[in-house]
């Protein structure tokens, strides 16, 4: 950008008089601190998190999840409700996975992790990328979640979170 326009003194002269007088501001700008502090997890008890998490998903067990219509899984003794607010798009996710170019035990800890984190940080509604390519994180992605005891419900996405290439899940909090 070296073409810059250079003002002319007439328009200059027009700025002055349409602004009128003006007089320069005393910078009083107060920054107020933090409410509460940041919590900083140690990077160890985050790694021994991760590994905790991945404990739960094995490449053995298959559940019974259905075939027909879009991918779609509820925790017994919970409302098959909260499977229809989700897919209608009652929850927004606030956190989001993408697994994208991942081998399978790397998808593994990061879906540990995540989950973990949604606990942690208090998210009820997560969204979890994991594309198309071979259809291998695609069929593998929805077991692992079965199986996590911390998943309440998962459904394919709508089409403005990823479609069929990505799941929303509910995750389990803490009562307070």
């Amino acid at each position: 950008m070296k073409n810059r326009k250079t003002i002319t003194p007439e328009d200059a002269a027009l700025f002055r008089e349409s602004v009128g007088r003006v007089r320069r501001l005393k910078q009083d700008t107060i920054t107020h601190p933090p409410r509460r502090p940041v919590r900083q997890i140690a990077p160890r008890k985050l790694l021994q998190e991760q590994i905790d998490a991945t404990f739960y998903f094995s490449d053995e067990f298959q559940p019974q999840l259905d075939d027909e219509g879009p991918t779609r899984y509820v925790r017994p003794g919970t409302s098959h409700f909260e499977l229809k607010k989700l897919r209608r798009g009652d929850y927004v996710p606030d956190l989001f996975l993408d697994l994208h170019g991942l081998t399978q035990m790397q998808a593994k800890q990061e879906l540990g992790a995540m989950i973990a984190a949604c606990r942690r940080e208090h998210v009820y509604c997560a969204c979890v990328m994991h594309g198309h390519g071979k259809h291998v994180l695609k069929q593998q992605t929805p077991l692992w979640l079965a199986q996590h005891p911390d998943v309440i419900a998962f459904h394919q996405a709508s089409r403005e979170w990823g479609g069929d290439a990505a799941l929303l899940i509910l995750v389990e909090q803490d009562e307070r």
